[in-house]
């Protein structure tokens, strides 16, 4: 069921991060130059912190 989970969250990382770089683009009122490398921290830092709290959410909910 974890992998569910996880995979779940890896798909809304993705197309969140997508909108927000669009976003970002949109206020900037152009595309980044490293618009690669600018997706990637921003899904790099999202994943990190959303993993880690899936996972301690899920050791809680398990006792153990």
């Amino acid at each position: 069921m974890e992998i569910v989970l996880f995979t779940l969250v890896a798909i809304s990382l993705y197309l969140f991060s997508d909108w927000l770089l669009r976003q970002l683009e949109a206020r900037r009122g152009a595309p980044f130059k490293s618009r690669s490398i600018i997706y990637f921290i921003i899904i790099f830092v999202l994943t990190l912190g959303t993993f880690e709290m899936l996972q301690r959410f899920l050791q809680h909910s398990s006792g153990g």
